[in-house]
């Protein structure tokens, strides 16, 4: 027999030696009280290198597990469970159990040392469906759009009652300025923008115009107000 053969069978036989085998039971309390609710579960060591199911009884043995740290999870449908570490070495036959918390270092301090075999206590339950809101109707006016709308709809039901007490002048601009709009969004519907610009553009100057024009007969009668005094001061000469 070469020497390597004989090497690797001695390593293989030191380490069948140093094997123990990971017990442990799951402690039914009010959240999860028999098997029955429990269902099918299974124990696992690094995500499934090493596994064992849990029985009926509540008991679950994990065989020939070697010296080194592994991490303790529960596979369970309904149930969350605590994870755990799990020290195995060469020198001791019962493991060291501590808690351990996913995403810290596996190695990192633990001052707390559970008692062996392991017991293993659910947590929560799983929630995998939720169940739909029910009507509210103050949430449904607490949504932006349906405030967008109501306030729409007041303008649109206050806009006569606005037009009827404004004067002619406001009036007028009013209606030149709906004009504009309805001129710019039916060019921009079109994809005619340049015509949408210069109709747009053309309507501030017809503004412009009406509002110099109506402002011009006061100046007039101004004129002929000073027209009138300076013929009445010739007259007394």
């Amino acid at each position: 027999m070469r020497p390597s053969s004989l090497f690797t069978l001695l390593l293989a036989f030191a380490h069948t030696s140093f094997a123990i085998d990971l017990v442990g039971f799951v402690q039914w309390n009010d959240l999860c009280p028999s098997y029955e609710d429990l269902g099918s579960a299974k124990v696992l060591l690094d995500s499934g290198r090493y596994s064992g199911r849990v029985t009926r009884s509540g008991n679950f043995s994990i065989p020939d597990i070697g010296p080194g740290v592994y991490v303790l999870s529960v596979l369970s449908h309904d149930y969350t469970f605590e994870q755990f570490r799990i020290n195995v070495s060469d020198s001791s036959s019962i493991p060291e159990i501590k808690t351990y918390v996913f995403g810290t270092p596996l190695l990192s301090p633990s001052a707390v040392t559970l008692p062996y075999p392991i017991v293993l206590s659910p947590r929560s339950k799983n929630n995998y469906f939720k169940p739909h809101e029910s009507f509210s109707l103050l949430g449904m006016f607490q949504n932006p759009m349906m405030m967008l709308m109501l306030l729409t709809a007041g303008m649109m039901l206050a806009t006569p009652y606005i037009m009827k007490n404004m004067d002619p002048q406001s009036l007028e601009e009013f209606k030149n300025q709906q004009a504009k709009v309805a001129s710019v969004q039916s060019s921009v519907q079109d994809g005619d923008f340049k015509s949408g610009l210069s109709a747009s553009l053309t309507a501030d100057e017809k503004t412009k115009a009406s509002t110099s024009g109506a402002k011009s007969p006061p100046s007039n009668s101004g004129s002929t107000i000073q027209q009138r005094k300076g013929g009445k001061g010739g007259k007394r000469r």
